[in-house]
């Protein structure tokens, strides 16, 4: 195989974990493709609902308060990705994690884990880190629906999400595979007046929507952001929630990837920077 494998099959099987901060809905999904592999969930917010599934599931569970750790240990509340303070965080955390796995972790999944990890973390496990983006990652940054407005402002005809391997960049590692292609024609009635006013007024960015919209008094900022989330809810359930297991168990479980630097190998053929594409692949066992 050219590259060097994420994980390599053996007597052993594959055990990660899951990095959650909400409702651990992306965590639910990779469970549920299979819950007998070993795992741990880790988190920030002790509380969250994804902490309470893990434990309902008697799955081990390590949590550190980033309120808490930040404020006591440090005195501050906003903290720099990269910085000492973050990476102090980050290695307290995975140490908790490699003592509950007794060993380090095959594969990291961030799963709606809502703090940017360090330098320090992205360098140690790359590339055994993997994140979801509710979008192309490499074309449209941001959390939450921004990727989906700005793709609609620059007049994609199409959405998709993206599973990565996470480095040292905002969201913009090494893409392992892309979801299938949701048509945004799905939206035409609810996006005709947006997608008006971004010819009307030669709109580049969503910045300058959000400016012009309130210039002119329109609402259409309120009504872009409202259909962009719409779709985000459709491109987790359609995109997300299939990539990602299919991503852990399907793909790196089996051996299937390698790297090469940012090069990402799958069944020994190269992949083209916006990685397995399922458009064209789909769910294949196999894409030689």
């Amino acid at each position: 195989m050219k590259g060097k494998p994420v994980f390599i099959p053996s007597d052993r099987p594959l055990r990660y974990a899951c990095g959650v901060s909400g409702s651990g809905t992306n965590y639910d999904k990779i469970y549920e493709a299979d819950p007998k592999k070993p795992h741990i969930v880790f988190s920030n917010a002790p509380d969250c609902a994804g902490v309470k599934k893990a434990m309902e599931r008697n799955v081990p569970v390590v949590t550190l308060d980033s309120n808490i750790y930040f404020k006591k240990m440090w005195g501050i509340e906003k903290v720099p990705r990269y910085s000492v303070e973050r990476n102090s965080y980050d290695m307290a955390v995975m140490t908790l994690v490699e003592q509950g796995l007794k060993g380090e972790p095959d594969l990291i999944c961030l799963a709606g884990y809502d703090l940017w990890i360090g330098d320090w973390m992205a360098k140690r496990y790359f590339p055994r880190i993997l994140n979801v983006h509710p979008g192309d990652s490499r074309k449209y940054t941001g959390l939450g629906w921004r990727p989906t407005a700005k793709a609609i402002i620059a007049g994609e005809k199409s959405v998709k999400s993206t599973v990565f391997f996470v480095d040292e960049s905002d969201d913009g590692g090494p893409v392992l595979i892309q979801s299938r292609s949701i048509p945004l024609s799905r939206w035409d009635e609810k996006l005709y007046d947006v997608k008006k006013f971004i010819e009307k007024m030669e709109i580049k960015n969503l910045t300058d929507f959000r400016e012009k919209a309130k210039q002119e008094g329109n609402n259409l900022d309120i009504a872009l952001e409202a259909v962009s989330k719409e779709i985000q809810d459709v491109l987790k359930e359609e995109g997300d929630w299939m990539i990602y297991p299919f991503a852990v168990h399907n793909l790196i479980t089996k051996g299937r990837v390698a790297l090469d630097g940012r090069k990402v190998y799958i069944d020994g053929v190269e992949m083209p920077d916006e990685g397995w594409q399922v458009d064209t692949y789909g769910y294949a066992d196999s894409i030689k």
